[in-house]
């Protein structure tokens, strides 16, 4: 089944399907030490990693296993990062959520205005039941993310990632269809 991915607005963001003319943007975002610290993942060293992962998301979507979204910020139209839907999964109506916003993006609310949109989308136009999401032990910034958006602290995953040699815990975070929506969210209809 091929996923479309969506077009979602937010009062400061559009969720929209990458092009190739983020490339450079995607490049200078996973090529920056500081937002790349608490992946499990090393720094981009090279311009081609963002055009494979261009192609990724095209092939997810295409194979129905996922979507990513760029963010714009619509006052502008910046790249301010992008966030994501994985291992769809139709039979279990489950999927796992990823993001990754720009340093200069950090503490404004842009990821957690992005990830409750791409969630009403994956809860209404999925229909999913559980969406899973994971944030390193030493990153309380993606923690309350997730928090905010009304996820709740499922367990630890000890020594789960080792990058350059540096090995980190991370947090398991769960939200449940039945938990949705935060009181701040409009209600999703029943099915």
């Amino acid at each position: 089944m091929t996923l479309t991915t969506p077009t979602l607005h937010t009062p400061r963001l559009r969720l929209r399907p990458f092009t190739g003319a983020d490339r450079d943007h995607l490049f200078v975002l996973h090529a920056d030490a500081r937002v790349m610290r608490y992946w499990d993942s090393p720094p981009w060293t090279e311009r081609a990693r963002a055009e494979r992962f261009v192609a990724a998301c095209r092939r997810m979507a295409d194979e129905g296993t996922g979507v990513r979204v760029a963010v714009d910020r619509v006052s502008d139209g910046a790249f301010v990062g992008w966030c994501g839907l994985v291992e769809w999964n139709p039979v279990h109506r489950s999927a796992s959520l990823g993001y990754c916003f720009g340093e200069a993006m950090w503490g404004r609310g842009y990821a957690t205005e992005a990830v409750r949109a791409l969630l009403r989308w994956a809860f209404g136009t999925l229909d999913l039941n559980r969406v899973q999401a994971e944030a390193d032990t030493r990153n309380p910034a993606s923690a309350r993310v997730l928090e905010k958006a009304g996820f709740v602290r499922e367990g630890t995953l000890r020594e789960d990632c080792v990058v350059d040699g540096e090995v980190s815990d991370s947090w398991v975070y769960g939200l449940l269809r039945r938990e949705w929506p935060p009181s701040d969210d409009a209600p999703l209809p029943d099915h």
